[in-house]
């Protein structure tokens, strides 16, 4: 929605920061569909510990691929608003065990249309005690997909949307397609964006709403919800479901925070990330002036890493101050649990209130001691007071009036949410820019509850 807005945007700096706009991974930025997506046959460790006691481990289990490199990985989907969704015709699926034999992760790269921006978009399945499969956001059906999936020897028997997000929705119906029998539910609210269409029109049917802390779904004694419902803060609402899986006490999030490792997933390809690190136009415009080489880009592991970083800084930031010489960024914004700038500014900062009720009533109720987010690293090894941490901005926001915490809690909470949720004021520079031009056409609000910024 911004990245459209922003095109027409009368702004000359804005336009030319959002030329690097490539982002994602942010689920504000619904969509709607433009295309259809088909599957068709094809032809053819170490842990990273952060400095804030949260820690990351991109090795947690077993981690499975596909002996064939492009076996059963087609897939044809040109289909979101205003960019598509890529990659067009390819995605593999790498599936990780992160608890045995019961909590596994499938990730795919997702990439913003045709741009060398990237990042992964990740289902998490849980085998529940009866015996079948729990699904949390669902990805592309490839074969490869669908393959991974019946290698668990479980019936699929409920499939989750967690959020309105298109980026997550638009697999839902392919993926239900392939286990017809499993119950589909879905956030409440649903909305799209420029038309707001129907689940239908996604190939969504027969879906059931999810509802705050309802005990009376069949997972509810081994996996409890809380929905996070804000007022509308430009042209819809931000709806986001938590759950939380008792016996492993893990929490799962779509897009309310993340932790950006050192190293790209996985299943980003190798192409994509060099074709990052080019000093193509977006490079230029954000070197501040400086000479911008336009030697070959060589495949070695310090390319594909300085693509990697310019990736993050992009979904991050959308224009970040310099793309040329990224690592002092990167380094601000990686191995930390942190809320995303583009969710903070665009969202979580207009409902403060909403916000704050549902951070609190997940930190009072659920103990936690891993997190699994639906993009960059997981599973998290992060604790309540590490989650609460990523969330201090909105003390900052509602002031203490608002302070419902134990003091002590708060100010641990404090000292760690200076470093964790600390963004370079250089790169949010077009992001804020984008706030304030959205604020003064109206697309989005400037509070909708706590106290006027």
């Amino acid at each position: 929605m911004a990245a459209a807005t922003a095109v027409s945007s009368p702004n000359p700096t804005i336009l030319q920061n959002l030329i690097a706009i490539r982002d994602s991974s942010s689920g504000f930025f619904g969509g709607t569909l433009s295309g259809f997506s088909f599957q068709l046959k094809s032809r053819s460790r170490k842990r990273d510990i952060s400095t804030l006691v949260v820690a990351s481990s991109s090795a947690a289990g077993d981690i499975t691929r596909s002996s064939k490199s492009d076996s059963g990985r087609f897939y044809l989907n040109f289909t979101g608003f205003p960019f598509p969704l890529g990659p067009f015709l390819n995605r593999r699926t790498i599936r990780t065990e992160v608890v045995k034999g019961r909590i596994w992760l499938f990730e795919q790269e997702q990439a913003l249309g045709f741009s060398s921006v990237s990042t992964n978009i990740r289902m998490t399945v849980i085998k529940l005690k009866s015996g079948g499969l729990w699904v949390h956001a669902p990805i592309a059906p490839t074969k490869e997909c669908i393959q991974l999936v019946k290698e668990l020897a479980a019936p699929v028997e409920y499939i989750i949307l967690p959020t309105f997000a298109y980026e997550h929705k638009i697999f839902v119906g392919p993926f239900s397609r392939k286990f017809p029998r499993a119950q589909i539910w879905v956030a409440p609210r649903q909305w799209s964006w420029p038309l707001n269409l129907p689940l239908a029109f996604f190939g969504i049917f027969r879906a059931k709403t999810l509802i705050d802390e309802d005990l009376s779904t069949l997972w509810a004694d081994e996996i409890e919800q809380k929905v996070l419902s804000s007022p509308e803060v430009g042209i819809g609402p931000y709806v986001e479901v938590a759950f939380y899986h008792k016996p492993s006490r893990t929490l799962l999030v779509t897009d309310a925070v993340i932790f950006v490792p050192r190293k790209p997933p996985e299943c980003i390809s190798k192409e994509a990330l060099l074709a990052s690190a080019k000093n193509g136009l977006a490079v230029k415009i954000l070197s501040k002036g400086k000479e911008v080489p336009q030697e070959p880009v060589v495949d070695n592991p310090m390319n594909q890493q300085k693509g990697w970083e310019r990736m993050v800084l992009q979904i991050l930031f959308l224009g970040p101050s310099n793309l040329l010489e990224p690592n002092a960024s990167f380094a601000q914004m990686s191995q930390k649990l942190i809320v995303s700038p583009i969710v903070k500014t665009l969202v979580f900062s207009k409902v403060p209130e909403k916000v704050r009720d549902w951070i609190d009533r997940i930190v009072c109720d659920w103990r936690f001691r891993r997190i699994i987010p639906a993009h960059f690293a997981a599973p998290i090894n992060a604790s309540r007071s590490d989650f609460l941490a990523a969330f201090a901005f909105l003390d900052d926001l509602l002031g203490e009036r608002y302070v419902t915490r134990p003091s002590l809690s708060l100010l641990f909470t404090s000292l760690m949410g200076k470093a964790a949720s600390y963004f370079p004021p250089d790169d949010m520079k077009t992001l804020s820019s984008l706030d304030e031009f959205l604020v003064s056409v109206g697309a989005v609000k400037k509070t909708v509850s706590g106290q006027k910024r």
